[in-house]
């Protein structure tokens, strides 16, 4: 027994010592991609201002408060991105809001990622009959165009924040599904997954531990492209008022309030649609980044 304990202490840590170093790799190589560190900056200033924007701001005194007599100004040294036709502060609200496009578009993914990966997972790994319902259920879905999927849901279950992080994290599942499934497929017949059916571990046990962790390299990248989709996407929904719900200072609806004062007061569009530029660019620098760092084939 106290030889078994000694083994399983020492496999536990070269396992440690395997996955830091895996991490040292990653990082070094994504140190290489100049641009991959640019947006991981930017992304980090952005979700720095994200947490700070609720200790300098007073939602209602600040965010939502009307001010008639301040409507529609220019920037200026008071407003430097100007004031909304309400007469409120839009760079207040620019900072304010950045916190409802990250949320949305991190629990959006989150959800695909929980169930998609799962399901994807479970496919590729028992194969036959199984494989074969769950993807025909994922390919039932890709038919139907994610966007109108997506506006059939928010307006099944009404304009909310959760509603509309539900309908895009459902949207994407299958996108996660079909990722997972070809990931799977690539580690399921290697020998460590052979060796843990052979001391007859469970198949859950061999998903969850040790195929799945080695299969999360391109589901990682995938979720970074898809964060900044979503946030694209719930700016489109909040362009079309079926988004985050007035007066929640999120970029698409703020987009949409300006469109009417757009030709006489562009700094309206201009900034929320810099905001959401910047963020979307940063998050796609560093999934570009993370493919470079954790795809074999591209570090040859």
């Amino acid at each position: 027994m106290n030889e078994m304990t000694k083994q399983e202490k020492i496999i536990d840590v070269k396992s440690k010592y395997v996955k830091q170093s895996k991490l040292k790799e990653i990082w070094r190589q994504f140190k290489k991609n100049k641009g991959a560190v640019v947006g991981l900056i930017v992304f980090i200033l952005i979700v720095i201002i994200a947490i700070a924007s609720n200790f300098i701001y007073d939602f209602k005194a600040d965010i939502t408060a009307l001010n008639l007599a301040s409507r529609l100004q220019p920037p200026s040294a008071a407003h430097p991105f100007g004031t909304d036709h309400m007469g409120r502060d839009v760079m207040a609200r620019i900072l304010y809001g950045s916190r409802y496009s990250l949320i949305i578009g991190v629990v959006a993914v989150a959800i695909a990622i929980c169930f998609g990966t799962i399901m994807g997972a479970v496919a590729g790994y028992f194969g036959g009959r199984i494989e074969t319902i769950i993807m025909r259920f994922v390919e039932m879905f890709l038919m139907v165009p994610s966007l109108l999927l997506a506006i059939v849901i928010v307006a099944v279950f009404g304009v909310s924040l959760i509603n509309l992080m539900l309908a895009l994290g459902i949207t994407t599942i299958p996108y996660f599904a079909r990722n997972a499934r070809a990931s799977v497929m690539t580690v399921r017949e290697n020998e460590f997954v052979e060796a843990a059916r052979a001391i007859g571990a469970p198949d859950i046990v061999i998903i969850f531990k040790h195929v799945l962790p080695n299969a999360l390299s391109p589901i990682m990248v995938q979720a970074s492209s898809r964060v900044a989709g979503c946030i694209t996407q719930a700016a489109t929904f909040s362009f079309l008022g079926l988004g985050v719900p007035a007066p929640t200072p999120e970029w698409g609806a703020m987009l949409s309030d300006a469109r009417q004062y757009m030709r006489e007061y562009p700094h309206l569009i201009i900034f929320p649609g810099l905001a959401i530029i910047v963020t979307v660019m940063a998050i796609n620098l560093i999934g570009d980044g993370l493919r470079d760092a954790l795809d074999p084939k591209l570090k040859r």
